[in-house]
């Protein structure tokens, strides 16, 4: 939590937008939130998963994960 200029408390996420730059400062803010796994954990709460379906889906994104590396390897080889 931090202090404002009016000795307030602030809670959360904040990005201050200097200049009037709002554009990067809605920049700044979106990859703060990513950063945070906000989207992701909104995402998977909206539903229930069972803990098998999550085990799963961790093994299935592990599996790609490993096999993405082992074809840009090969493509880096020249196989």
């Amino acid at each position: 939590m931090r202090k404002n200029r009016d000795n307030q408390i602030k809670s959360g996420l904040t990005v201050e937008v200097r200049n009037g730059d709002f554009n990067g400062a809605l920049r700044r803010f979106k990859k703060k939130v990513q950063e945070a796994g906000i989207l992701q954990e909104l995402r998977d709460r909206q539903q229930y998963t069972k803990p098998s379906e999550v085990r799963k889906k961790a093994k299935a994104a592990g599996r790609a994960r490993w096999l993405k590396k082992l074809r840009k390897q090969e493509q880096e080889r020249g196989y």
